[in-house]
């Protein structure tokens, strides 16, 4: 399923979370995201719908095989974008704000094309890292 960019965000802001916090719930993500809580359960239980999600019965929030490998191709994406900028003499948070614009509208052609240049440069590893 087609996920738009907001659930794109969601599902990388619960990736984030999962890595600092033993259980990642909706008051954890709209403290994270600044956004109410309405609207996290709301797209809770869309990505809940979609199969990216699950919840178990205490609101604990996991990602799904398909949305943990959604979820990283988004966070890659953000991170090698915002190493790029930041190469280029933008600040940290202006260069962490335009990645988080860019990565979800750019083609996978041109993302393997900037990872390609990196790692011949020797700015990444192989493995996008």
């Amino acid at each position: 399923m087609a996920l738009q960019e907001s659930g794109e965000m969601y599902l990388e802001t619960i990736l984030i979370l999962s890595h600092e916090l033993e259980r990642v719930r909706s008051i954890d993500i709209a403290e994270h995201m600044g956004y109410s809580k309405p609207s996290v359960s709301r797209a809770v239980g869309l990505l809940k719908e979609s199969g990216h999600i699950t919840v178990d019965g205490l609101g604990a929030i996991t990602l799904t095989p398909s949305g943990q490998k959604r979820a990283e191709t988004i966070y890659e994406r953000h991170t090698i974008l915002t190493q790029v900028l930041r190469m280029l003499g933008v600040d940290e948070k202006t260069a962490a704000d335009d990645a988080c614009k860019i990565e979800h509208y750019i083609s996978e052609a041109s993302f393997e094309a900037i990872k390609k240049h990196l790692r011949e440069c020797g700015q990444i590893g192989g493995d996008g890292e």
